[in-house]
């Protein structure tokens, strides 16, 4: 089986409008949402995700974002930061996906929407159900979700074939 998380980044700033997108860092919510949702998976029921793998966004508030879960592990897993996951589309990500080695058995994707929207829709099943239902209405900054694939081979991901297990959003959990 091989699981799939996908993160939005948390809320940035807007404060100074001279600083490129790519260079936005969080805004105080954003880092209030980091703490809260880093607390919800340290505390989740089914444990804390263990990633074999993390994809990132070189944009300066995914990394922030992943900044404030790598507490959560004792030893940080490996990760790839590369500017292709900024403002990925759902079918360059998608692609990046099925190259995975097969090795990794659970990934964690922290990237940008519309891309990452796009990808939870895509991999899901298209039955309609309340989670799809909820990401179809928005995913926000901060959300989280988790798809699930019957498969062991990651060039077998693909439209239609995840379960979409899981959808967070930190404004409905309780302040870390």
């Amino acid at each position: 089986m091989k699981t799939l998380f996908l993160l939005r980044h948390m809320k940035s700033s807007w404060d100074n409008d001279s600083v490129p997108d790519h260079e936005r860092p969080l805004s105080a919510r954003g880092e209030r949402a980091a703490a809260t949702m880093a607390e919800y998976l340290r505390r989740r029921k089914g444990g804390t995700p263990q990633p074999d793998l993390i994809l990132c966004s070189t944009a300066a508030r995914t990394r922030a974002t992943l900044a404030g879960l790598l507490p959560l592990w004792r030893e940080p897993p490996r990760m790839i930061v590369d500017r292709v996951f900024y403002m990925a589309s759902a079918p360059v990500l998608a692609e990046r996906l099925r190259a995975l080695p097969d090795a990794m058995s659970t990934v964690l994707l922290i990237g940008h929407n519309p891309g990452l929207e796009d990808l939870a829709l895509d991999l899901a099943s298209p039955e309609v159900t309340s989670l799809r239902t909820r990401i179809m209405e928005k995913y926000p900054t901060g959300a989280l979700a988790r798809l699930e694939f019957a498969t062991d081979r990651w060039a077998d991901v693909g439209a239609g074939k995840g379960h979409l297990a899981e959808f967070v959003v930190p404004r409905d959990l309780p302040a870390a």
